[in-house]
């Protein structure tokens, strides 16, 4: 496949900007979709899964490590994940599909892994989420908007 180095990067950003690194994957998204180059619904397509595994390794996260909450090290502090989990809980599971947001989009995936949502829940909404923002940038990038 041609430009098989350029999807990767494009990749590479989608999942590292899922995660709490702050990476901003849209912009690459952008670039390559005005360089006019690459099939859209591919740079949409890889785009979105890297983004969705991305968000899957943060409910991994807050699944599997929550009980580290107590070190000094853990990276989000008692009371912003008993913030986080309370809006959970009151706004339930349908919160995912504000996964794509800046700012809260990556924490809600993990308190979603800490509130034990299903996988066969969490990833239909996220994916939904996260390929809506991808196809948004599409359009406007493209002019279809």
């Amino acid at each position: 496949m041609p430009h098989l180095a350029e999807y990767g990067a494009l990749f590479a950003a989608a999942f590292l900007s899922a995660t709490l690194f702050p990476f901003q994957s849209e912009a690459v998204l952008f670039a390559m979709l005005v360089a006019d180059h690459y099939p859209w619904w591919l740079l949409v397509l890889v785009a979105s899964v890297g983004n969705i595994l991305g968000s899957v390794v943060n409910w991994y996260l807050g699944r599997f490590f929550a009980h580290f909450e107590d070190r000094p090290w853990f990276p989000v502090k008692r009371k912003q994940m008993a913030r986080a989990e309370a809006w959970y809980h009151r706004y339930g599971r349908w919160t995912l599909l504000l996964s794509w947001t800046p700012i809260i989009g990556d924490p809600l995936t993990i308190v979603a892994g800490v509130m034990r949502e299903p996988l066969r829940v969490f990833i239909p909404l996220v994916a939904l989420a996260k390929t809506g923002r991808y196809l948004a940038v599409a359009a406007l990038s493209l002019g279809w908007v």
